[in-house]
């Protein structure tokens, strides 16, 4: 009987312990007894004014904790934005300067002189759009103060690269808004000619690319090679394309001039008028295209000696 009432006497001054009101975490912090922060010496219930400051402490703390999560949680999303919005970066200038490239060393720019093709104008004006947004907002990102611009190796680079991206953009602006109408109303024009006296000049547009007729001068003669298997795209065999004079390169052809003769004659070549050279807005496309290769060029430089120099 006596140690049925110990037992529950026990348990009983377990159970008020466990839901006392007083906090490890105090004492823990405090190495004090529980009277430094409780009038009850038992602790639990109203605080004194050293109990009264050290709960306002506490919870001090947590907020700050709270607060340098929060700012954490922040930095995380913002470097993940910062990422996806670099790797847009620089998978836009891939494309962008790798279909320049492609021009220039595989179709060479005289592929686009009949006319800026519509794909390749939307493609090169979303490319330069989205360069122009997601630089920016790199830049923001790592430019805190306008005087690094100019103040930094960094800064200088950035500098540059932006100067030559915006004579990229205005050069492109200008060809296709400029340019690409009055190369498409020479085109037509020259099309409208499918017979008569042509130039030189005249005759480099029928080329057979695309939609084009295929025309070649031999002796003084137009014909029409467009309905040819053998001039497939305005090429022969790889070698001869449509667009110019062959005269003296038939000469070392393996066969007579009579497959020649049995195409369609449709004019004569004659002689430039007054030496006539390439029309002034041509000359613009060429002095465009040439430039915005050497830019990208030059941007692709400003890369290597960002990362590598």
């Amino acid at each position: 009987m006596k140690f049925s009432w110990v037992c529950i006497a026990t348990i009983l001054s377990l159970s008020i312990a466990i839901h006392g009101n007083a906090t490890e975490e105090f004492a823990e912090k405090t190495a004090k007894s529980c009277e430094f922060c409780h009038l009850n010496s038992s602790g639990g219930g109203e605080l004194t004014k050293t109990g009264k400051d050290f709960l306002q402490s506490l919870s001090e703390e947590t907020e700050d904790k709270e607060v340098r999560i929060s700012e954490q949680e922040k930095r995380g999303v913002s470097h993940f934005v910062r990422f996806l919005i670099g790797f847009i970066h620089i998978i836009t200038a891939v494309l962008l300067f790798g279909t320049i490239f492609y021009v220039h060393v595989i179709l060479k720019p005289a592929y686009a002189v009949h006319g800026l093709p519509k794909a390749e104008v939307r493609l090169g004006l979303f490319s330069m759009l989205t360069l122009g947004i997601t630089g920016t907002i790199l830049a923001v990102y790592r430019i805190p103060s306008i005087s690094i611009l100019f103040g930094t190796r960094f800064g200088i680079l950035l500098s540059a690269k932006i100067i030559l991206y915006l004579i990229m953009v205005s050069s492109a602006l200008y060809v296709i808004i400029f340019i690409g109408p009055k190369l498409r109303k020479t085109q037509r024009e020259n099309n409208s000619r499918t017979k008569g006296d042509f130039t030189l000049d005249d005759l480099r547009y029928f080329d057979g690319k695309g939609s084009q007729l295929a025309y070649v001068a031999y002796k003084g003669k137009i014909y029409d090679m467009t309905e040819s298997e053998f001039w497939k795209d305005g090429v022969h065999f790889g070698r001869h394309k449509a667009g110019a004079d062959l005269s003296e390169m038939l000469k070392y052809a393996p066969h007579n001039d009579d497959k020649i003769f049995k195409m369609p004659s449709i004019g004569k070549l004659v002689q430039a008028r007054m030496n006539k050279e390439l029309i002034r807005h041509e000359k613009i496309f060429y002095f465009m295209a040439h430039l915005n290769f050497i830019i990208a060029v030059f941007i692709m430089l400003i890369l290597a000696l960002w990362k590598w120099w």
